[in-house]
């Protein structure tokens, strides 16, 4: 039975990550949404640590706007084995990972995770630079096979 979320009609047992894949795309009359499946760890197998991946969210959310313009949003998702990335009028996939390239560097010189106070965040405490590190590392050593979905 097709179901309306689109990542709810995909056979998580058959891909294979890290990977970074089109999930759905929005065309209206004069924008176009692009919804990107970053995935970091392989479903039903493994999931990110809840502070590092709370802390990566918060990094990527603010660094990734330093290299593209059209970022609309940077959403975790709920399984814990990667993230949303949503973009406004931009369906170049190679730049898309050449950005999420340039972001998980900067990850890795990141010397605070912004945002995590108790003005600016609503968990302040559930916060890890070194595990976001990890998980940017593991991401970037993979960065040749970010195109490759299924096995």
């Amino acid at each position: 039975m097709k179901m309306n979320v689109e990542s709810f009609n995909l056979d998580h047992r058959n891909v294979v990550a890290p990977y970074v894949r089109v999930a759905d795309k929005k065309i209206g009359t004069s924008d176009t949404i692009i919804k990107y499946d970053v995935r970091l760890k392989q479903p039903n197998k493994e999931h990110m640590d809840m502070a590092a991946l709370h802390s990566l969210e918060h990094l990527t959310a603010e660094l990734i706007r330093n290299h593209a313009d059209y970022i609309i949003d940077w959403s975790p998702m709920g399984c814990q084995t990667g993230f949303y990335l949503t973009v406004l009028n931009h369906d170049n996939y190679d730049e898309i990972l050449d950005v999420l390239e340039k972001t998980m560097q900067d990850v890795l010189q990141a010397t605070e995770v912004p945002a995590s106070n108790e003005i600016q965040c609503g968990w302040a405490k559930n916060h890890t630079l070194v595990g976001a590190q990890a998980l940017a590392r593991e991401f970037l050593s993979e960065r040749e096979n970010w195109d490759k979905i299924f096995a």
